[in-house]
């Protein structure tokens, strides 16, 4: 399959398709948005929201979750915000989420049966990893959102003058339901 996508490429660039997609590294619309790597997500959040290439920064991981205050996606958040130019948050998470209510234990047998050890599943202890946790997802999506907006908001290395706000999207309709009050 993946050679299917570079033939692919190799025509795109060759046509030059590239060319209505040129922009440059800032964010027209000095936002950024984390969201899930959702399959559906791909396509209908841009369109939901209006958004063309180079509008926003857009951070995908599973759950659209911020789990930890400095993490990867932390990291990203702060490079838009100090590097790039991004004023404003965007948390959205979305309904019949993958991540909602992931079991570690069911997570963990699926990793031994591809041949991951458990000399190896324990090795990851001793890089402080807790694996139950790190692979658990969430019981309610809402909650999540309150969770990692909570985090950014009050995160010791962003501004204060960043808006951040959650929301849910709806993953067939588009519908984005925002939060409100959240601390």
């Amino acid at each position: 399959m993946i050679d299917e996508l570079l033939e692919y490429n190799r025509a795109f660039v060759g046509k030059k398709g590239y060319e209505k997609y040129l922009t440059n590294k800032y964010p027209d619309k000095k936002i950024a948005i984390v969201t899930c790597m959702d399959t559906r997500l791909v396509e209908l959040i841009p369109a939901a929201l209006g958004l063309k290439n180079g509008d926003v920064k857009m951070i995908k991981n599973a759950g659209g979750t911020i789990t930890h205050p400095f993490g990867s996606v932390m990291r990203s958040l702060l490079v838009g915000i100090y590097e790039l130019g991004v004023e404003e948050v965007m948390i959205i998470g979305h309904t019949d989420c993958g991540a909602q209510h992931m079991d570690s234990k069911v997570m963990l047998r699926h990793i031994k049966e591809h041949g991951v050890t458990d000399e190896q599943l324990e090795m990851m202890q001793y890089c402080n990893v807790d694996l139950h946790s790190w692979l658990s997802g969430f019981d309610n999506v809402e909650q999540s959102v309150r969770g990692s907006v909570h985090l950014v908001k009050h995160h010791p290395l962003v501004p204060k003058d960043v808006t951040v706000r959650g929301f849910i999207i709806d993953s067939q309709t588009g519908e984005l339901t925002e939060f409100k009050n959240i601390d």
